[in-house]
């Protein structure tokens, strides 16, 4: 396609995409209160099929907000506390010896979801948070050289972070970073 041709959409498409909008909006306004801007990302993540980091203090309701978002689209929701001892295994799934049958079982890590909130992702060690760049580049993630792929509809990675000041953060990598479209950066509401 020429980079000066226009992409037309019909009035009903527009119409509906207004609608399907408005509908998200609607059922988020009722479940959040406050965090208009986080609702505004969020939905521009699903539109976009890109991923999200969210930078805030804990409290302020960033889990309630994921939460609401998936439940609006009737997605599945997994939230993976990220901590220093957390594995790469506990997110993208491992094998296991079944001596029954004498094989390698491959069981399948929270990451198969279609939004995975990786909360306070920067309290994990570097290891642990390159766990995700193949599933969020690739949509796909290798366990014991066999490929398992996200779910095709959609696959929205919500991570939260801390403030680097806080004690006990890791940074995030150039090629952490690089996944995300958007950084979201939410502070204590206004008193209106």
């Amino acid at each position: 396609m020429d980079s000066k041709e226009k992409i037309q959409i019909s009035e009903s498409e527009f119409n509906y995409a207004q609608d399907v909008i408005k509908r998200l909006s609607d059922y988020y306004d009722a479940k959040v209160v406050g965090q208009q801007q986080l609702k505004f990302s969020l939905i521009g993540a699903i539109i976009a099929d890109g991923h999200i980091l969210i930078e805030s203090v804990p409290g302020l309701a960033k889990t309630t907000a994921a939460k609401a978002i998936s439940d609006a689209v009737d997605g599945k929701f997994m939230r993976i506390q990220c901590t220093p001892d957390l594995l790469p295994g506990d997110i993208i799934g491992t094998q296991i010896f079944n001596q029954a049958n004498g094989k390698f079982e491959t069981i399948l890590g929270p990451v198969f979801a279609n939004f995975v909130l990786l909360d306070e992702v920067n309290r994990s060690s570097a290891k642990t948070q390159s766990a995700m760049l193949e599933a969020m580049q690739e949509k796909q993630v290798t366990i014991g050289g066999t490929a398992y792929h996200m779910p095709e509809d959609i696959f929205i990675v919500i991570a939260t972070q801390n403030p680097i000041e806080q004690e006990g953060t890791y940074p995030l990598s150039e090629a952490q970073t690089d996944r995300f479209l958007i950084k979201e950066v939410i502070t204590y509401p206004l008193a209106s």
